[in-house]
């Protein structure tokens, strides 16, 4: 699989444009390696609009579930930096979920994305979970211009949680409880085709998911894992 672990932070938002430039700085120098520094948590990354309603999106992956949602990652929630609390301000239409990894199938990391969030009908989540876990992903997977295809299902007790770090930036997030991530690394035309007619809305209705389907292309502007981080 191509994601490194079993559980997901998931962050879609915009910036208001004064903030920008203090966004850039402090999410690559402090934000992302605070993050990947926590116990279980392995990988962040950061993605910018191609084609999408919402700005920026961000990818958090941990060891397991647990990780996602356990004390340590809370407690960073609880205590943000002064420099989180003055940057977080310039946040605006914030989508968060604290997420379970469904499904995951590729061999690498894309520098391309497309991230598709929506809902399911309760009754029928584990016939939805098993169309995409077994069918769909797996066949988009095998194109040979896709790195990577992901089914995140988000925690929604986990999620609605309202932290120190939330409070700082005065609104509440939306939390999208279905998602996909494909990842490409060939051309940017072909791969937002492929992926429209494969994630096709009337193909996922089939199956129980409900609109709105909420779907944007991205691509990676930064990465930083576990490796990258100072020793000792």
């Amino acid at each position: 699989m191509s994601l490194v672990g079993l559980g997901a932070v998931a962050i879609w938002h915009d910036i208001a444009p004064e903030g920008r430039e203090e966004f850039y700085a402090w999410h690559g120098t402090e934000h992302m390696p605070e993050r990947v520094a926590i116990p279980g948590f392995l990988r962040g990354r950061r993605y910018v609009a191609r084609d999408a309603s919402l700005e920026f999106f961000n990818l958090y992956e941990a060891q397991t579930h647990g990780d996602v949602t356990g004390p340590e990652y809370h407690a960073r929630l609880q205590s943000p930096t002064p420099w989180t609390v003055s940057t977080v301000k310039h946040f605006r239409n914030v989508a968060r979920s604290i997420c379970g990894v469904g499904a995951s199938f590729g061999s690498g990391q894309g520098g391309l994305a497309l991230t598709l969030r929506y809902d399911v009908e309760p009754a029928r989540a584990e016939e939805h979970r098993k169309a995409l876990a077994e069918t769909i992903l797996p066949e988009i997977a095998r194109q040979g211009f896709i790195a990577g295809a992901h089914l995140l299902r988000a925690d929604a007790d986990a999620s609605a949680v309202v932290n120190a770090e939330e409070k700082a930036r005065g609104v509440a997030n939306r939390v999208p409880r279905w998602i996909v991530i494909v990842e490409g690394w060939g051309d940017d035309s072909k791969f937002a085709e492929y992926c429209r007619a494969a994630l096709a809305d009337k193909k996922l209705e089939a199956s129980g998911a409900v609109g709105p389907f909420e779907a944007g292309f991205y691509a990676l502007q930064a990465t930083i894992d576990r490796n990258d981080l100072p020793k000792g």
